[in-house]
Protein backbone atom coordinates (compact mmCIF):
# COMPACT_ATOMS: atom_id res chain seq x y z
CA UNK A 1 0.00 0.00 0.00
CA UNK A 2 2.90 2.17 0.51
CA UNK A 3 4.64 1.85 -2.68
CA UNK A 4 1.17 2.61 -4.03
CA UNK A 5 0.50 5.58 -2.54
CA UNK A 6 3.47 6.77 -3.00
CA UNK A 7 4.06 5.66 -6.81
CA UNK A 8 7.26 4.07 -6.10
CA UNK A 9 9.08 7.38 -5.09
CA UNK A 10 10.49 5.98 -1.74
CA UNK A 11 12.62 3.16 -2.75
CA UNK A 12 12.02 -0.22 -0.67
CA UNK A 13 15.64 -0.47 0.34
CA UNK A 14 15.58 2.11 2.33
CA UNK A 15 15.70 1.14 6.04
CA UNK A 16 12.54 2.72 7.01
CA UNK A 17 10.37 0.59 9.56
CA UNK A 18 7.84 0.06 7.14
CA UNK A 19 10.16 -1.21 4.66
CA UNK A 20 11.82 -3.15 7.47
CA UNK A 21 8.80 -5.00 8.49
CA UNK A 22 7.79 -5.96 4.76
CA UNK A 23 11.09 -7.31 3.84
CA UNK A 24 10.75 -9.38 7.29
CA UNK A 25 7.05 -10.69 6.30
CA UNK A 26 7.93 -11.26 2.51
CA UNK A 27 11.17 -13.85 3.55
CA UNK A 28 8.75 -15.20 6.15
CA UNK A 29 6.15 -15.85 3.46
CA UNK A 30 9.32 -16.98 1.21
CA UNK A 31 10.43 -19.52 3.43
CA UNK A 32 6.53 -21.12 3.79
CA UNK A 33 6.47 -21.21 0.02
CA UNK A 34 10.03 -22.98 -0.22
CA UNK A 35 8.81 -25.63 2.43
CA UNK A 36 5.53 -26.45 0.69
CA UNK A 37 7.62 -26.85 -2.80
CA UNK A 38 10.27 -29.55 -0.77
CA UNK A 39 7.43 -31.21 1.03
CA UNK A 40 5.78 -31.86 -2.35
CA UNK A 41 8.33 -32.33 -4.16
CA UNK A 42 9.74 -35.15 -1.45
CA UNK A 43 6.14 -36.70 -1.40
CA UNK A 44 5.93 -40.28 -3.55
CA UNK A 45 1.94 -40.75 -1.84
CA UNK A 46 0.54 -39.38 -5.59
CA UNK A 47 -1.17 -36.60 -3.56
CA UNK A 48 -3.43 -34.21 -6.14
CA UNK A 49 -3.32 -30.42 -4.86
CA UNK A 50 -2.79 -27.51 -5.97
CA UNK A 51 1.06 -27.50 -4.82
CA UNK A 52 1.70 -31.24 -6.65
CA UNK A 53 0.19 -29.74 -9.67
CA UNK A 54 2.13 -26.36 -9.67
CA UNK A 55 5.52 -29.41 -8.95
CA UNK A 56 4.23 -31.19 -12.07
CA UNK A 57 3.76 -27.93 -14.36
CA UNK A 58 7.43 -27.18 -13.89
CA UNK A 59 8.96 -30.35 -13.77
CA UNK A 60 10.88 -29.92 -17.08
CA UNK A 61 12.45 -26.59 -16.11
CA UNK A 62 16.51 -28.05 -16.15
CA UNK A 63 17.05 -24.96 -14.30
CA UNK A 64 16.30 -26.16 -10.55
CA UNK A 65 16.83 -22.58 -9.12
CA UNK A 66 14.65 -20.87 -11.65
CA UNK A 67 12.05 -23.66 -11.38
CA UNK A 68 11.80 -23.28 -7.19
CA UNK A 69 11.72 -19.32 -7.63
CA UNK A 70 9.17 -20.01 -10.03
CA UNK A 71 7.06 -22.16 -8.04
CA UNK A 72 7.56 -19.76 -4.62
CA UNK A 73 6.43 -16.97 -7.44
CA UNK A 74 3.06 -18.94 -7.95
CA UNK A 75 2.11 -20.00 -4.53
CA UNK A 76 2.74 -16.53 -2.90
CA UNK A 77 0.19 -15.50 -5.38
CA UNK A 78 -2.27 -17.48 -4.44
CA UNK A 79 -1.79 -16.93 -0.53
CA UNK A 80 -1.85 -13.41 -1.58
CA UNK A 81 -4.15 -12.76 -4.32
CA UNK A 82 -6.39 -16.09 -3.74
CA UNK A 83 -8.12 -15.58 -0.21
CA UNK A 84 -8.26 -12.36 0.41
CA UNK A 85 -9.89 -10.77 -2.13
CA UNK A 86 -12.61 -13.91 -1.95
CA UNK A 87 -13.07 -13.67 1.80
CA UNK A 88 -13.42 -9.79 0.70
CA UNK A 89 -16.07 -10.01 -1.45
CA UNK A 90 -18.05 -12.49 0.98
CA UNK A 91 -17.69 -10.25 3.87
CA UNK A 92 -19.74 -7.75 1.77
CA UNK A 93 -22.22 -9.81 0.32
CA UNK A 94 -23.18 -11.19 3.87
CA UNK A 95 -23.40 -7.66 5.15
CA UNK A 96 -25.45 -6.83 1.83
CA UNK A 97 -28.05 -9.88 2.05
CA UNK A 98 -28.46 -8.77 5.93
CA UNK A 99 -29.92 -5.27 4.62
CA UNK A 100 -32.16 -7.30 2.44
CA UNK A 101 -33.78 -10.17 3.82
CA UNK A 102 -35.67 -10.80 0.61
CA UNK A 103 -32.33 -11.10 -1.08
CA UNK A 104 -31.20 -13.83 1.58
CA UNK A 105 -34.64 -15.78 1.48
CA UNK A 106 -34.47 -16.57 -2.28
CA UNK A 107 -31.09 -17.05 -2.07
CA UNK A 108 -32.02 -19.80 0.79
CA UNK A 109 -34.62 -21.46 -1.30
CA UNK A 110 -32.21 -21.47 -4.30
CA UNK A 111 -29.61 -23.04 -2.89
CA UNK A 112 -31.87 -26.21 -1.04
CA UNK A 113 -33.55 -26.54 -4.49
CA UNK A 114 -30.18 -27.02 -6.31
CA UNK A 115 -28.09 -28.61 -3.45
CA UNK A 116 -30.23 -29.95 -0.98
CA UNK A 117 -28.31 -31.37 1.74
CA UNK A 118 -25.39 -32.78 -0.04
CA UNK A 119 -21.98 -30.93 -0.99
CA UNK A 120 -22.01 -28.73 -3.92
CA UNK A 121 -20.32 -29.98 -7.36
CA UNK A 122 -18.80 -27.84 -10.26
CA UNK A 123 -22.05 -28.02 -12.08
CA UNK A 124 -23.93 -26.40 -9.71
CA UNK A 125 -22.50 -23.33 -10.35
CA UNK A 126 -24.47 -22.95 -13.45
CA UNK A 127 -27.61 -23.48 -11.58
CA UNK A 128 -27.03 -21.38 -8.57
CA UNK A 129 -27.95 -18.19 -10.85
CA UNK A 130 -29.58 -15.97 -8.39
CA UNK A 131 -26.79 -16.64 -6.14
CA UNK A 132 -24.11 -15.78 -8.66
CA UNK A 133 -26.23 -12.70 -9.74
CA UNK A 134 -25.91 -11.42 -6.09
CA UNK A 135 -22.14 -12.35 -5.88
CA UNK A 136 -21.89 -10.11 -8.94
CA UNK A 137 -23.59 -7.06 -7.58
CA UNK A 138 -22.18 -7.51 -4.12
CA UNK A 139 -18.58 -7.06 -6.05
CA UNK A 140 -19.96 -3.77 -8.01
CA UNK A 141 -20.88 -2.06 -4.80
CA UNK A 142 -17.64 -3.28 -3.12
CA UNK A 143 -15.28 -4.50 -5.66
CA UNK A 144 -12.50 -6.16 -4.00
CA UNK A 145 -9.89 -4.71 -5.92
CA UNK A 146 -11.05 -1.12 -5.32
CA UNK A 147 -7.85 0.17 -7.77
CA UNK A 148 -5.91 -0.93 -10.36
CA UNK A 149 -2.61 0.72 -11.63
CA UNK A 150 -1.24 0.51 -15.23
CA UNK A 151 1.69 2.31 -16.84
CA UNK A 152 1.12 3.96 -19.93
CA UNK A 153 3.34 2.34 -22.88
CA UNK A 154 2.95 5.67 -25.27
CA UNK A 155 1.98 8.81 -24.56
CA UNK A 156 -1.76 9.06 -25.21
CA UNK A 157 -4.81 11.55 -24.31
CA UNK A 158 -7.38 10.84 -22.12
CA UNK A 159 -10.84 12.36 -21.53
CA UNK A 160 -8.53 15.84 -21.99
CA UNK A 161 -6.04 14.76 -20.27
CA UNK A 162 -2.18 14.56 -21.79
CA UNK A 163 -1.11 11.13 -20.48
CA UNK A 164 2.54 11.11 -21.29
CA UNK A 165 4.72 7.83 -21.97
CA UNK A 166 5.50 5.95 -18.87
CA UNK A 167 3.24 7.30 -16.46
CA UNK A 168 1.41 5.68 -13.89
CA UNK A 169 -2.44 5.53 -14.61
CA UNK A 170 -4.74 4.43 -11.49
CA UNK A 171 -8.24 2.95 -12.45
CA UNK A 172 -10.93 3.27 -9.41
CA UNK A 173 -13.40 0.06 -10.13
CA UNK A 174 -15.00 1.36 -6.63
CA UNK A 175 -16.12 4.97 -8.12
CA UNK A 176 -16.40 3.30 -11.75
CA UNK A 177 -19.36 1.12 -10.41
CA UNK A 178 -20.98 3.60 -9.06
CA UNK A 179 -20.52 6.53 -11.49
CA UNK A 180 -24.78 6.79 -12.85
CA UNK A 181 -23.64 7.69 -16.48
CA UNK A 182 -23.49 4.06 -15.96
CA UNK A 183 -25.79 2.65 -13.60
CA UNK A 184 -28.75 4.20 -12.69
CA UNK A 185 -29.87 4.64 -8.83
CA UNK A 186 -26.14 2.70 -8.26
CA UNK A 187 -26.18 3.20 -4.50
CA UNK A 188 -28.80 0.99 -4.90
CA UNK A 189 -28.58 -2.96 -3.93
CA UNK A 190 -29.96 -4.68 -6.62
CA UNK A 191 -28.87 -8.02 -7.45
CA UNK A 192 -31.52 -8.44 -10.84
CA UNK A 193 -28.75 -5.78 -12.67
CA UNK A 194 -27.05 -8.85 -13.51
CA UNK A 195 -30.05 -11.07 -14.39
CA UNK A 196 -29.18 -12.69 -18.42
CA UNK A 197 -32.52 -12.90 -18.61
CA UNK A 198 -32.79 -8.53 -18.52
CA UNK A 199 -32.16 -6.56 -21.77
CA UNK A 200 -30.44 -3.68 -19.48
CA UNK A 201 -26.90 -3.71 -19.81
CA UNK A 202 -24.27 -1.54 -18.77
CA UNK A 203 -23.64 1.83 -21.13
CA UNK A 204 -19.97 0.75 -21.37
CA UNK A 205 -18.28 -3.04 -21.83
CA UNK A 206 -16.22 -1.59 -19.22
CA UNK A 207 -18.07 -0.16 -17.08
CA UNK A 208 -17.81 -3.13 -14.84
CA UNK A 209 -14.39 -4.84 -13.87
CA UNK A 210 -14.42 -6.16 -10.89
CA UNK A 211 -11.19 -8.71 -12.24
CA UNK A 212 -9.89 -6.01 -14.44
CA UNK A 213 -9.89 -6.08 -18.08
CA UNK A 214 -7.97 -6.54 -21.18
CA UNK A 215 -4.36 -8.48 -21.27
CA UNK A 216 -4.34 -8.20 -17.76
CA UNK A 217 -7.28 -9.54 -16.30
CA UNK A 218 -7.15 -11.51 -12.87
CA UNK A 219 -6.24 -15.23 -14.35
CA UNK A 220 -8.14 -15.97 -10.72
CA UNK A 221 -11.66 -14.85 -11.88
CA UNK A 222 -13.54 -17.90 -12.82
CA UNK A 223 -12.19 -19.65 -9.45
CA UNK A 224 -12.87 -16.38 -7.41
CA UNK A 225 -16.57 -16.91 -9.10
CA UNK A 226 -16.53 -20.55 -8.22
CA UNK A 227 -15.72 -20.22 -4.93
CA UNK A 228 -17.51 -17.54 -3.60
CA UNK A 229 -20.63 -18.40 -5.33
CA UNK A 230 -20.38 -22.15 -3.92
CA UNK A 231 -19.41 -20.81 -0.31
CA UNK A 232 -22.63 -18.00 -0.46
CA UNK A 233 -24.94 -20.87 -1.14
CA UNK A 234 -23.92 -23.38 1.50
CA UNK A 235 -23.90 -20.53 4.00
CA UNK A 236 -27.32 -19.40 3.11
CA UNK A 237 -28.99 -22.55 3.31
CA UNK A 238 -28.08 -22.99 6.61
CA UNK A 239 -27.31 -20.12 8.83
CA UNK A 240 -28.63 -16.61 8.25
CA UNK A 241 -26.02 -13.74 9.28
CA UNK A 242 -26.89 -10.63 10.84
CA UNK A 243 -25.06 -7.74 12.15
CA UNK A 244 -25.12 -6.68 15.83
CA UNK A 245 -27.25 -4.19 17.16
CA UNK A 246 -25.13 -0.90 16.64
CA UNK A 247 -22.72 -2.12 14.47
CA UNK A 248 -21.59 -0.72 11.09
CA UNK A 249 -19.61 -1.80 7.99
CA UNK A 250 -17.10 0.99 7.13
CA UNK A 251 -15.19 0.05 4.22
CA UNK A 252 -10.99 0.01 4.34
CA UNK A 253 -9.65 0.85 1.54
CA UNK A 254 -6.10 -1.38 1.55
CA UNK A 255 -4.26 -3.66 -0.73
CA UNK A 256 -8.39 -4.95 -1.07
CA UNK A 257 -11.56 -3.23 -0.29
CA UNK A 258 -12.37 -4.88 3.04
CA UNK A 259 -14.72 -3.84 6.19
CA UNK A 260 -12.80 -2.06 8.89
CA UNK A 261 -11.79 -3.94 12.00
CA UNK A 262 -13.77 -6.85 10.57
CA UNK A 263 -17.31 -8.32 9.58
CA UNK A 264 -19.06 -8.77 13.36
CA UNK A 265 -22.01 -10.49 12.32
CA UNK A 266 -24.58 -13.32 14.49
CA UNK A 267 -25.07 -16.71 13.39
CA UNK A 268 -28.31 -17.82 13.45
CA UNK A 269 -28.71 -21.52 12.63
CA UNK A 270 -31.71 -22.44 10.33
CA UNK A 271 -33.46 -25.87 10.85
CA UNK A 272 -34.97 -27.41 7.70
CA UNK A 273 -38.72 -26.34 7.64
CA UNK A 274 -38.07 -24.01 10.58
CA UNK A 275 -37.31 -20.00 11.13
CA UNK A 276 -34.00 -18.98 12.31
CA UNK A 277 -32.62 -20.10 16.27
CA UNK A 278 -31.21 -18.40 18.51
CA UNK A 279 -27.80 -17.09 17.84
CA UNK A 280 -24.12 -18.22 18.46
Amino acid sequence: MFEMVTLQMVPIWLPLPKHRHFRAALAQLADVAASLVAASEADSSGQDNVISRLVDAYRDEPDASLRRSRLQDELLTLLLAGHETTASTLSWTWYLIDRHPDVADRMRAEALEVLGERSPRFEDLHALRYTNMVIQEAMRMYPPVWALTRRALRSDQVGGYRVPAGADVMISPYTLHRNPAFWPDPHRFDPQRFDPARATAPAHRYAYIPFGAGPRVCVGSHLGMLEATLVAAMVARRFRLELPPGHEALPEAMLSLRVRGGLKMLVRPIQPGHGSQPAS
